[in-house]
């Protein structure tokens, strides 16, 4: 079995591709899950404490940059004084490409640590800002990037953020959600799939179907779980315009992963 890191936007699908591999005997590591599912992720967000805090760490540094984009935009005015409050939500951070992503002595131990145990199939949102301080100690690895329309994946977003107490302070709405889809998709084409590695660019339809479960098996020499893909848990409608330049990176992920878009944006 290679080892595996999966990424993409948050409500897009990653929770989806990791639970596909839940079975196939990979470490996961100490998974959230066990605090409670949440009606936006019932099978599980497959997600590890410490990967989670590792990749919060790498972003705070660029984010205090941003500190103003990130409160302002984001959260209530009576939360904005402490972000501490907010430690575990810069999944919803929007970063430009030309944030770099640095590491430290003490955050490099921490994913020595946690990559010694392999094979390992690791999924955080968050990776697709910090892949680049990771990839010296992921070896043998297939990255696996999941998408879905952005029009969707903002809906989501929206819901979670209204309906999620752990985002109870988070003032989310549409035009924001799609800053984030389209800041995490950017840096991803344009910083991590550049440096190389086997990448798999697979749509939420195409995980949902099957239709790639037999690409994803053979590059992964891991077994999917067949039985865990659930249609009647797609919920979220594409609905409400989308900016040219959003739809424009869509349609090179759909391009990457074979997709025929045949909904909105097609």
């Amino acid at each position: 079995m290679r080892n595996c890191l999966i990424l993409g936007s948050g409500r897009s699908g990653t929770s989806l591709a990791a639970g596909l591999l839940a079975r196939a005997g990979y470490f996961m590591g100490d998974l959230v899950d066990e605090a409670g599912l949440r009606p936006a992720n019932p099978k599980g967000q497959f997600e590890d404490h410490e990967i989670n805090a590792i990749n919060e760490d790498l972003i705070a540094g660029p984010m205090r940059k941003y500190r103003r984009r990130l409160t302002t935009k984001l959260f209530r005015p009576q939360r904005r004084r402490d972000l501490k409050m907010h430690y575990p939500q810069r999944w919803l951070a929007a970063l430009p490409p030309s944030v770099k992503i640095a590491t430290t002595p003490e955050i490099t131990r921490r994913i020595e640590a946690v990559t010694a145990r392999q094979p390992y199939c690791f999924k955080d949102p968050r990776f697709s800002y910090t892949l680049g301080a990771w990839r010296p100690f992921v070896t043998d690895a297939v990255f696996i990037c999941a998408f879905r329309h952005p029009a969707i994946t903002a809906a989501s977003i929206v819901t979670e953020c209204a309906t999620a107490n752990y985002l109870s302070d988070v003032a989310m709405n549409r035009d924001w959600a799609l800053r984030i889809w389209y800041d995490i998709y950017r840096y991803i084409l344009k910083i991590q799939h550049p440096a190389g590695g086997h990448w798999i660019f697979v749509h939420y339809d195409q995980l949902m179907d099957g239709s790639r479960w037999d690409e994803i098996e053979a590059a992964l020499h891991a077994p999917i779980d067949r039985g865990f893909a659930e249609p009647a848990l797609r919920r979220s409608q594409a609905s409400g315009a989308v900016p040219a330049k959003a739809l424009k990176i869509y349609r090179r992920l759909c391009e990457l992963a074979g997709y025929r878009e045949s909904g909105p944006g097609a």
